[in-house]
């Protein structure tokens, strides 16, 4: 198949090149569509207690969505502003697909007790269908702004769906306004040249094509998240800058080797083309973990996210191979160094790695032990606006209601159906759970309990509540709904499919590596390492932005929790990216092997002739991830950092210390396999050609 696209690449390479070009206008023509249909519901999963009883809500009594308003500022008692909220509020009831707007000053709770705020609720009709919806939302909250006040906020619904998904877009394009230019400065320290330096480009700028009209489609069959913008995108940027700089320079280092441009990319195809496809299947692999999860949102992201991925790959092995065959005779080939010169610190690194094998391992694993310790105090939660930046509508809307009104105000309540036949004993024992509860009978004879939890809508008052409901509930036909309903069903699904997706994964991975390197004993290492370095990276994560430390370092603040989507999408994404690197090094190992046949030797040459491309890619890849960490978006935040800190950690510690040390641990039994196994890997494994020799340098006397 490699050798069939090479072919391709170099025989008709404008065809090549004309197709991708195609390809781009589609994903920034179509594909940016995604931006209008971008959703914040992200607990949902269907089958649970809390969906079912939602819908079953919504079939016995449809209500229409609702949105926000706040005016904040000055004494709301004041005659004129009292006369303007009035007029504002008969007006907004009046607007088609408006179902209520009740007075501020005439119902309770809506006015602050400073008398410096009050909320503007707006309910639309139940049943409306898009147009009308987004028409309604549209009109109230223009009128709301009307208001001629010192601080006018509108949100919460629909309105605030759009909201996010603006700035969502707004922070893509600051990010990649922010990163490209970078990235093409590192490149160009790396190779020297524009021309090089501006192929991996080319083929990020694809990446995020693909990103974009892989959600779109995404979208035309299920909810696509806010979140998947942000981390589709900087991940398909990051990927395609690491297979294109792989591919590169080992295009140079085989344009070393021959003058013959359409030969130098066969044979760059042949090697560094192997480890594209493998590396990208491993990411793929690693993320079809998101796929056990019942959850709607993990696993469009997962679909998602492996789409963008397999379109990096695909990108690096057919538009660059034709770039290169239509640009490379331009790009010079690596300098050709004395022996021993050409990575000579990461030999270094290497060497003494292998002889202090039991001293680096001995330090190296229980620091990694120790910074992934604050993990097993990680919670999550289903968040508020507070995890929007401070410049947006949403934050401001709820920083107002924060300010002035008493905590608790505003949240959704947990939201108790009793189905007929419930018995009066159970209905009355759920209540006294809570005095304040308010009930209203339904059509068909059910009852609907509405209880405010105690304290933010996802805090541990509100969990134990639902799960106490629960309890008491018995075997009644009783279900409880809700956002506090629906993060304790989340965190159950999350702790019942999590071991099944950690052994999907790790048996893929396994698998995978065993086909690259018919070893047994290397891909149980691989995995092992690879999970110290995710530990500690995550472990960070939660120290920083769930128990606040140095959090405003990086624009955020300590929450308590994290974002319930940032914890699966690190783990599956850093856990790819590592196999990239591994995968990296060990092609060059296994290259090395077959030369020399010298197992010891054959690490410090792997680390040698990958290390440098290892670490351009990982700091390359880090700078992506910083860009888009400039949104201020928590989630974002989380799993920015969370990745940044991974590709790091995995990339200097881990690959250039505990990677060789381990090997030197376990020296030629890390390539060993069982008989029948390594006969079928034999047959149908990997079997990369070995590279040809570098010419040997001449110096005068």
């Amino acid at each position: 198949m490699l050798s069939t696209l090479a072919r391709a690449a170099t025989r008709r390479p404008l065809t090549v090149i004309v197709l991708w070009a195609l390809f781009l206008l589609l994903g920034f023509g179509l594909g940016t569509g995604v931006f209008s249909r971008l959703s914040d519901n992200v607990a949902d999963i269907p089958g649970t207690e809390s969906e079912t009883a939602g819908q079953y809500l919504d079939r016995a009594d449809p209500s229409g969505e609702s949105l926000t308003g706040v005016v904040e500022g000055t004494a709301v008692s004041d005659p004129a502003l009292r006369a303007q909220v009035e007029r504002a509020v008969t007006e907004v009831r009046s607007l088609a697909g408006v179902a209520a707007v009740p007075d501020p000053y005439a119902t309770r709770g809506l006015t602050a007790e400073d008398g410096r705020a009050l909320i503007i609720p707006v309910t639309l009709e139940g049943g409306l269908d898009d147009a009308a919806e987004e028409a309604a939302v549209d009109a109230a909250a223009e009128r709301i702004r009307q208001i001629d006040a010192p601080e006018v906020h509108v949100s919460g619904g629909p309105l605030l769906g759009t909201q996010i998904g603006e700035r969502a877009q707004e922070d893509v394009r600051n990010a990649e306004l922010i990163s490209l230019p970078v990235v093409l400065a590192l490149l160009l320290v790396v190779f020297g040249g524009l021309r090089a330096a501006a192929l991996p480009l080319v083929i990020a700028v694809s990446g995020i094509a693909g990103a974009f009209l892989a959600l779109f489609l995404f979208s035309e069959v299920t909810d696509i998240s806010v979140y998947a913008i942000q981390v589709t995108t900087m991940l398909g940027l990051g990927l395609a800058v690491d297979y294109a700089l792989l591919m590169v320079v080992r295009f140079r280092e085989e344009r070393r080797n021959t003058g013959d441009v359409a030969e130098a990319v066969h044979r760059t195809v042949a090697a560094a083309g192997r480890t594209v496809l493998f590396s990208g299947l491993t990411v793929a692999v690693s993320l079809t973990g998101l796929l056990v999860f019942p959850s709607v949102f993990l696993r469009s992201m997962g679909l998602a996210v492996a789409a963008v991925v397999v379109v990096d790959m695909l990108a690096a092995l057919t538009l660059l191979p034709a770039l290169l065959a239509r640009f490379g005779g331009r790009i010079p080939p690596a300098k050709v160094r004395p022996d021993g010169e050409e990575g000579r610190v990461f030999a270094r690194l290497a060497r003494f790695a292998a002889r202090r094998r039991v001293a680096v391992v001995a330090t190296v694993v229980p620091v990694l032990l120790v910074l992934a310790l604050p993990v097993t105090g990680m919670t999550i939660n289903l968040g508020d606006a507070k995890q929007l930046p401070a410049s947006t509508e949403a934050r401001q809307l709820y920083d107002t209601v924060d300010a002035h009104f008493p905590p608790g105000t505003g949240v959704s309540p947990i939201t108790v159906v009793m189905k007929p036949g419930t018995d009066a004993a159970t209905a009355d024992r759920i209540r006294a759970l809570s005095p304040a509860a308010v009930s209203r009978e339904l059509p068909g004879g059910a009852t609907v309990v509405s209880v405010q939890p105690p304290g933010s809508v996802d805090g541990e008052r509100a969990t134990d509540l639902v799960q106490r409901i629960r309890d008491v509930r018995g075997d009644e036909p009783v279900e409880v709904t809700g956002p506090a309903a629906r993060l304790v069903d989340f965190r159950e699904m999350l702790a019942e499919r999590a071991p099944w997706a950690a052994v999907t994964v790790l048996a893929g991975i396994f698998a995978l590596l065993f086909a690259f390197t018919g070893s047994l004993l290397i891909p149980l290492r691989t995995i092992l390492t690879t999970l110290l370095s995710l530990g500690a990276a995550l472990g960070v994560v939660v120290w920083v932005f769930q128990d606040g430390h140095l959090a405003g370092l990086f624009g955020g603040e300590g929450l308590g929790a994290l974002s319930l989507t940032a914890p699966p999408l690190i783990v599956a994404i850093a856990f790819g990216l590592a196999m990239d690197y591994e995968l990296f090094i060990l092609a060059r190992m296994r290259e090395a092997r077959q030369l020399t046949g010298d197992d010891r030797e054959a690490v410090v040459t792997g680390l040698r002739r990958s290390g440098r491309v290892v670490t351009c890619a990982a700091l390359l890849l880090a700078v992506v991830f910083g860009a888009f960490m400039t949104g201020g978006f928590a989630p974002i935040l989380q799993i920015g950092l969370g990745l940044t800190l991974a590709v790091l950690i995995d990339a200097t510690v881990v690959r250039m210390l505990l990677v060789p040390a381990t090997m030197a641990l376990l020296g030629r039994r890390a390539w060993w396999a069982p008989g029948p196994l390594r006969r079928a890997h034999d047959r149908f494994g990997l079997h990369e050609q070995a590279p040809a020799p570098v010419p040997p340098v001449t110096t005068k006397a």
